[in-house]
């Protein structure tokens, strides 16, 4: 089989999320976890909203007509945010999975991106493989984290809603952490309604797009995430992921009765700074 890539359209979101969740299904099933979607329809929705996107790029591997895979790259910041890729059950292991990346690595270097980040699940020893031989570099293990919210309330860190005119404060905050802005994230999430931003002694320390799955948060300090993370009503999608080197705020999480429930790692290519602070990293970008 010699399949072709092209960028990918909207009417595509359907098919692709039957994929999308049928390939996490099974890689998660083979190794004894749960499938990372609940629903065929929650994949079709989040890949319905990656294409209508105008700052996420996408490739899809078809041949005969028929869709085999697909790939995404977040293009709203410095850093360029990989993924999800996927890849019909049926063809994983064929080839398919590495022109993927590879079509989205070569779009990145294109753009003059400074660097590309995704997070693997712990578990797939193929993927991992994958992208150390692509040129990704592991930085960091997670620990993903589920349970009830923690209703924790941190004296002198207050946490509020954020608004468009917070984007300059929550951006300096973020290049102190990471020596870049992750501005047009937290743009879209202040427009969702999902942003938050933590304030202490008179100025804004920290912020969080939500605490999930699918977010980011930043702080100067343990204190800012712990404030932030206490502040979040729910968490959104499967839980939301913890650098474990940060141990203080690991076992915080683990003592406040969250559980982990899955290794993952953060891996980069090109440009990439230890942070200079604490941060939650986000799944996809």
């Amino acid at each position: 089989m010699n399949p072709t890539l092209r960028p990918a359209r909207p009417e595509d979101a359907d098919v692709c999320g039957e994929i999308c969740y049928e390939a996490f299904k099974a890689i998660a099933e083979q190794h004894n976890f749960p499938p990372d979607f609940p629903s065929p329809q929650v994949a079709v929705d989040l890949l319905r909203m990656l294409l209508a996107h105008p700052e996420f790029y996408a490739v899809v591997a078809e041949a005969d007509g028929r869709i085999l895979g697909s790939n995404f790259l977040d293009e709203r910041s410095t850093i360029a945010g990989l993924g999800p890729i996927t890849v019909s059950p049926t063809l994983q292991n064929s080839g398919v999975g590495r022109r993927l990346m590879q079509a989205l690595l070569d779009r990145a270097a294109e753009r003059r991106f400074a660097g590309v980040r995704l997070v693997q699940a712990g578990y797939h020893n193929r993927s991992l493989s994958l992208y150390a031989k692509l040129g990704f570099s592991i930085r960091e293990p997670l620990a993903l984290m589920q349970g009830a919210a923690v209703p924790a309330v941190l004296p002198g860190y207050a946490v509020r809603a954020a608004t468009e005119s917070d984007l300059a404060a929550c951006n300096r905050v973020c290049r102190l952490v990471h020596g870049h802005d992750r501005g047009g994230e937290l743009r879209d999430a202040i427009r969702q309604g999902t942003a938050t931003v933590v304030e202490h002694d008179g100025r804004i320390t920290g912020y969080a797009t939500a605490i999930g799955f699918f977010a980011h948060a930043v702080g100067q300090s343990n204190a800012e995430l712990k404030a932030l993370i206490g502040a979040a009503p729910v968490y959104l999608g499967s839980g939301f992921l913890v650098p474990t080197r940060n141990t203080a705020l690991f076992r915080w999480c683990l003592d406040h009765d969250l559980r982990m429930v899955q290794s993952m790692t953060l891996m980069t290519t090109g440009l990439y700074n230890e942070p200079a602070g604490a941060c939650l990293p986000s799944v996809l970008y």
